[in-house]
């Protein structure tokens, strides 16, 4: 299943925290009925790649709704046919326990 990591960075607001920018993501995704995983500086959701282009387009116009002048979005898909992927699985294979 293809990964998207999203990043988006809203410009012009009065805060130069992304918190509640972020907040408003993570809602958009959770109606979406996507799995999802925060990082320090992306987002990165699971779906077909039809989802996953819409939710990209939903985050950004949402973030520009709610107040920034100006929104960067980032986007970068992961999509795999010689096998199976999904966001655990992905992170797992990193994980010290997994490494040899």
């Amino acid at each position: 299943m293809p990964l998207m990591e999203i990043s988006i960075v809203p410009v012009g607001t009065k805060t130069s925290s992304f918190s509640n920018a972020i907040k408003e993501v993570c809602r958009v995704i959770d109606q979406r009925g996507l799995n999802y995983q925060v990082t320090p500086t992306a987002t990165v959701i699971e779906g077909d790649i039809d989802q996953l282009m819409n939710v990209a387009a939903e985050i950004h116009r949402t973030s520009l709704q709610s107040g920034a002048d100006r929104v960067i979005t980032q986007i970068t898909i992961d999509d795999r046919l010689d096998q199976p992927m999904d966001l655990h699985s992905q992170v797992a294979k990193v994980q010290p326990s997994s490494v040899q």
